[in-house]
């Protein structure tokens, strides 16, 4: 396989809201743009969700101001309010400045009451075809081992380079965490900075945000943005699939 570069991200976009309390989309495109990112993991995105977000397809609308395909996974999916036609959606999305072959949201197993998901989409990055998962797990111990174990079996059958993104709600020394690497099918990005804090805004105590990659992949210049576009600091890395 020929050597490809990227640089990607992984954002929890909080449904658009900045740390001063203001619904500003164009902002949270801005830091995408001002990052380089070429593939793009986001977390709590609203689909027609209510006032909180406009009633706006927040995945459409963050894809036309960037000019990038997108694809979209439904965690949540509650019927129309009265006088909408929209189902109110809530989950992850996937923003690519490269095309988007296929994609599929898989639901994963919770004990708690907000359902979680898998958003897998599959992206043709200058010929290599590259398997790019996006999560967002839950906030419970059991529920996030569960939900790993079956991440693992849904990666595993992916044959070529594969990325893991997402807000885990997990610390880098949690078991659930250490069961996915120790499987063998990824290694973390930032393994030994311990600086990447992300969450929350101010003062960040928390690594909670991940980029997950092949064991063969490259990686270099990971860093955590600093921006107040969201409760959560965005990360990126650049990667190269050889």
């Amino acid at each position: 396989m020929k050597a490809v570069g990227v640089t990607v991200m992984s954002y929890n976009i909080h449904h658009g809201v900045g740390m001063d309390d203001q619904l500003n989309l164009h902002r949270i495109a801005d830091v995408i743009r001002d990052s380089g990112a070429e593939i793009v993991a986001l977390q709590e995105v609203d689909r027609f969700y209510g006032d909180r977000s406009e009633y706006k397809d927040q995945a459409a609308e963050l894809a036309a101001l960037l000019g990038y395909y997108y694809a979209y996974g439904a965690n949540l999916d509650l019927g129309p309010e009265e006088g909408r036609a929209d189902n109110r959606q809530y989950g992850t999305a996937i923003l690519s400045k490269h095309p988007i072959l296929r994609h599929e949201n898989k639901m994963l197993s919770s004990c708690e009451d907000e359902p979680r998901g898998v958003l897998h989409a599959v992206i043709d990055l200058r010929d290599v075809h590259v398997d790019v998962y996006n999560t967002h797990l839950g906030l419970d111990t059991t529920s996030r081992t569960v939900q790993v174990q079956e991440m693992m079996r849904l990666t595993a059958s992916a044959q070529g380079p594969k990325l893991v993104m997402g807000d885990f709600n997990a610390e880098p020394d949690s078991a659930e965490l250490q069961l996915l690497l120790h499987s063998g099918l990824f290694v973390n990005s930032f393994q030994g900075m311990r600086d990447a804090y992300t969450f929350p805004f101010s003062r960040p105590p928390e690594i909670i945000d991940y980029i997950l990659t092949s064991p063969t992949v490259l990686h270099s210049n990971q860093r955590v943005i600093r921006s107040d576009a969201s409760d959560h600091q965005p990360i990126a890395a650049d990667l190269i699939f050889k």
